[in-house]
């Protein structure tokens, strides 16, 4: 195998683990954030237009949020804020009343690791 079939099924592995890892938390979040340069799972979002002379300007404030980067230690973030003149598609995904459900063991079983903290006898 090449150096460089090495690299691709280093990146597609680490783009379905991504993926996976999308699936499992999308739950957990009230807004799903797109622009042109990254998606954003955040519950918390302050969303401002700043008028231009010729395009609108958009600045997003995000808290509580995942970002979509598969080159990233770790993607939860406390607070992002973004700056850009590019399209800004913002889906609510539930309300505060709703609850996801979702308890950390389920999460863990989601994302097929095992809760940290807790020892596994056989």
């Amino acid at each position: 195998m090449s150096y460089l079939d090495e690299l691709d099924e280093y990146e597609a592995d680490l783009e379905l683990k991504l993926k996976k890892e999308y699936t499992a938390v999308f739950g957990l979040f009230r807004y799903c954030i797109v622009t042109q340069d990254s998606t954003y799972l955040c519950n918390r979002l302050d969303l401002e237009v700043l008028p231009q002379a010729s395009y609108p300007f958009f600045h997003a404030k995000m808290e509580d949020v995942w970002v979509w980067d598969k080159n990233r230690p770790a993607r939860m973030i406390p607070r992002v804020e973004v700056y850009t003149s590019s399209d800004v598609t913002v889906e609510e995904l539930r309300t505060d009343d709703e609850l996801s459900g979702l308890t950390p063991e389920a999460l863990a079983e989601k994302l097929g690791e095992p809760l940290g903290g807790e020892d596994e006898q056989t």
